[in-house]
């Protein structure tokens, strides 16, 4: 079973809290980055930094969740990670894309964007996800050779 490494905002906690329950339910292993409390004053830059040191630590074996206040600022941040390929997943078929597709390894959401139900059943099918061997891999290889040299 997958490790899920998870982290969120002053703006998006309700939601992560939610998650946690809902992917430990399932069976899953969490590992919570924070923030905990709506008063925490953490920027979500600092936040996502947290869960893309994880995961790289990991070797890349966890995957990661990070919810803000719409999901961008997350992934955007995540992004400057080396190794990390983080996409914003609001409903099912873009995260299932953001997987078969992109080889993504962290999904971004908003607490502002989507409903609790959809958040689960977006999450609850992601978390299932692998990537394949396919038509993607060059488009995916070209992304980790740009990666490679613009990230030294």
């Amino acid at each position: 079973m997958r490790i899920i490494v998870i982290g969120c905002d002053n703006a998006a906690v309700p939601m992560k809290t939610m998650l946690v329950k809902f992917l430990e339910a399932k069976g899953v292993t969490v590992e919570d980055m924070g923030c905990n409390s709506p008063d925490d004053p953490v920027n979500y830059p600092t936040v996502a930094k947290r869960v893309c040191q994880n995961i790289i630590a990991s070797d890349y074996k966890k995957r990661g969740i990070l919810v803000c206040g719409t999901g961008i600022g997350m992934c955007i941040t995540a992004n400057k990670f080396k190794g990390i390929r983080a996409a914003v997943g609001h409903d099912n078929f873009s995260a299932e894309r953001s997987i078969l597709s992109n080889n993504a390894n962290v999904l971004c959401m908003g607490e502002r964007v989507i409903g609790y139900e959809l958040a689960k059943k977006v999450v609850g099918e992601w978390i299932t996800l692998d990537f394949k061997d396919g038509p993607s891999t060059p488009k995916v290889q070209e992304i980790l050779t740009i990666e490679h040299e613009n990230m030294r």
